[in-house]
């Protein structure tokens, strides 16, 4: 089973539900390598990390949408941690253009952001997985892979993609006993969604969950904690809708 010592790689690791999923595994000992686009704020957040709690971390700036540079932040990745034995994939980014706003550059560096990460890095540490019994991987989906919404067409597609995507590497990984599984948030109170409840009348988003609030990421954070744990041990190919009942309703 999996050593609660075994490091993990976070993708979009410098903030939002990143950082959030970075420090709840940090909390209970495990190594992390936090993988941003802004690599100081990542070393920063590394740091912070590692003051905290003790654990070793590191800072590693990456864009994703360059697939050489995987391998060289993945290098990194491994030499600062004692071993590595999970994945979270949780960098993002947010289209607002609807239809009228798709190009076929912003289309490829959304599906280069959000969706063809998960395979290449889950692909590149298959050895790693390998080394270490009970490794798993965690996508942050999104509750727009199910909802249709007008406004983000990239980002609905390529999380709808994610959940497909996991589904076929659950089957490929549970032959080396690795598990992967999505998690798709509903409106999370992040630097990424800041802007969009700041524009909008108060309560907007609110009145269509049942919980009456936004979520946290720390709330995220500790379901992704409990996916990469042993305590998921018989849990594979599976999406978590953490939401706070936003899908399910029919306020309006």
């Amino acid at each position: 089973m999996n050593s609660p010592q075994t490091g993990v790689v976070v993708t979009g690791g410098a903030s939002g539900i990143g950082l959030a999923s970075a420090r709840s595994l940090a909390v209970v000992g495990r190594p992390v390598a936090l993988f941003d686009i802004d690599g100081a704020k990542a070393q920063a957040a590394a740091d912070a990390i590692h003051r905290e709690f003790g654990v070793a971390a590191v800072g590693v700036g990456v864009d994703l949408r360059d697939a050489a540079a995987l391998a060289p932040a993945l290098d990194q990745a491994r030499a600062a941690l004692p071993s590595i034995g999970g994945l979270v994939h949780a960098a993002g980014t947010v289209d607002m253009g609807s239809l009228d706003g798709i190009t076929p550059e912003n289309w490829d560096a959304g599906m280069n952001v959000h969706l063809r990460p998960l395979a290449l890095l889950t692909q590149a540490l298959l050895p790693d997985f390998r080394a270490n019994p009970g490794s798993a991987v965690v996508g942050i989906a999104s509750i727009n892979a199910t909802l249709g919404n007008s406004i983000n067409p990239i980002y609905s597609a390529a999380k709808g993609g994610m959940l497909s995507l996991i589904r076929s590497l659950a089957d490929r990984l549970a032959m080396d006993k690795v598990r992967i599984n999505a998690v798709s948030p509903g409106q999370i109170l992040t630097p990424m969604m800041m802007p969009a409840v700041q524009a909008l009348p108060p309560g907007t988003f609110e009145r269509r969950i049942l919980l009456g609030r936004l979520g946290m990421p720390e709330e995220i954070g500790k379901v992704v904690r409990f996916l990469l744990s042993d305590e998921a041990s018989y849990i594979t190919a599976a999406e978590l809708v953490v939401d706070g009942g936003n899908i399910s309703s029919q306020r309006s």
